[in-house]
C-alpha cells in the first residue's frame, strides 16, 4: 500500500480561514517530516472543512476566493520553505455550492396561540425532512411566500408534524399577522444537509425535490409514497 495523500477536517460552516491556514502549517510540516525520515512524497492534500453560507441575516458568508486564495498561498509558501513539490489540492465546498440554491416549501396547518407564552404554527413537514434544528440548534430565515409584500409583525414558532417536543424548525420567526392555514412557508438555504439527512421517522414519506433551471421546473426526486415505506418490509 502506497501513501498518496493526507486529509484533514477543521470544522463546518466556517466564516474565516484561520483554522484552514493553521492546519496547513501543521500538515506541511508533517509532509516535510515524512519526506525526510521515510522518503515518502505526499502527492495529494485534501483541505477539509466547510465554507460558511448565509442561513440568517447575521451570517457573514465569504466569497469562495477568500478561502481558496489564502489556502493556495499558504500551501505554496510552506512548500517553498520546506523544499516540497506542491501537492494536488482538494477542497470540500459542497454546502457553499448548493446550500443557498435550495429552499423548502411547507404548507401552514394548525395555528395555536398560548397566551403570554408563544404562538405555534404547524407545517406539513419538520424533523424527518430537516433534523438540523433539533440536532444542532440550526437557524433559518423563512417567509410566507404568498404574502411577501405584507409587513412581518407577528412572532411565531414553526413546529413540525412529529409527536416530539423537539420537532421545531424555527424559533421566533417574524411573519405577517394575517398568517393562516394553507399559506406557504418558504425556508431558505436548505440546499445542503437537508434531503441528504432526511429520514422516515414517524413513518413520514420524504418530499419531492424540484429543480428550476432558466425558469423551467422539473422533478428530480419523486415524492415517496406509503407503498415505498413498506416496500422492503417482509410481513
Amino acid at each position: 500500500m502506497k501513501l498518496r495523500g493526507i486529509h484533514f477536517h477543521v470544522g463546518s460552516q466556517l466564516f474565516d480561514n484561520i483554522n484552514h491556514l493553521k492546519a496547513i502549517e501543521n500538515t506541511t510540516l508533517l509532509i516535510k517530516e515524512l519526506k525526510e525520515e521515510m522518503g515518502v512524497e505526499v502527492e495529494e492534500l485534501n483541505v477539509g472543512g466547510g465554507f460558511g453560507i448565509k442561513y440568517v441575516d447575521s451570517d457573514e458568508a465569504k466569497p469562495l476566493s477568500y478561502f481558496v486564495d489564502a489556502i493556495m498561498d499558504k500551501i505554496a509558501e510552506k512548500c517553498l520553505e520546506y523544499n516540497l513539490t506542491i501537492p494536488k489540492v482538494y477542497i470540500e465546498p459542497g454546502r457553499w455550492i448548493v446550500g443557498e440554491a435550495g429552499m423548502t416549501l411547507y404548507t401552514i396547518g394548525t395555528i395555536k396561540n398560548i397566551p403570554d407564552i408563544r404562538t405555534y404554527v404547524s407545517v406539513d413537514g419538520g424533523l424527518p425532512d430537516n433534523p438540523r434544528t433539533a440536532l444542532y440548534h440550526a437557524k433559518y430565515e423563512a417567509y410566507i411566500a404568498n404574502k411577501l409584500n405584507e409587513e412581518r409583525n407577528k412572532i411565531v414558532t414553526i413546529a413540525g408534524k412529529c409527536c416530539e417536543s423537539g420537532d421545531v424548525l424555527i424559533w421566533d420567526l417574524l411573519v405577517p399577522n394575517t398568517i393562516k392555514r394553507g399559506d406557504i412557508l418558504a425556508v431558505m438555504s436548505t440546499g445542503a444537509y437537508n434531503y441528504s439527512m432526511a429520514s422516515n421517522y414517524n413513518k413520514i414519506p420524504k418530499p419531492a425535490v424540484v429543480m428550476i433551471t432558466q425558469g423551467k421546473d422539473r422533478i428530480i426526486v419523486k415524492r415517496e409514497s406509503y407503498e415505498d415505506l413498506i416496500a422492503l418490509e417482509i410481513i
